[in-house]
């Protein structure tokens, strides 16, 4: 095990895009913090970061949470009341 140093933070994600990670990371017995360490580490190693069982997984939870959103959208979101 390495050691590391955690820090508090305060992320603004979209609502049902959170829902499916915390339901992801309950499937996977893992809090959302770890379940987001781990998709980063896998993202900056060019490494996909679910098998294909969790894929199957996060498919019925977007579905179950009405999330439309793709990786396509990432760089075209903007915030109800916003002006971008």
């Amino acid at each position: 095990m390495k050691k590391i140093e955690r820090v508090q933070t305060g992320l603004r994600l979209e609502k049902r895009l959170l829902k499916v990670m915390k339901g992801l990371a309950e499937h996977l017995d893992m809090s959302t913090a770890e379940l987001v360490e781990g998709v980063m580490l896998h993202a900056l190693d060019g490494k996909a970061p679910f098998s294909q069982q969790t894929l199957q997984k996060a498919a019925m939870l977007r579905e179950v949470y009405d999330l439309n959103l793709s990786a396509e959208d990432s760089h075209k979101l903007s915030e109800e009341g916003s002006d971008t």
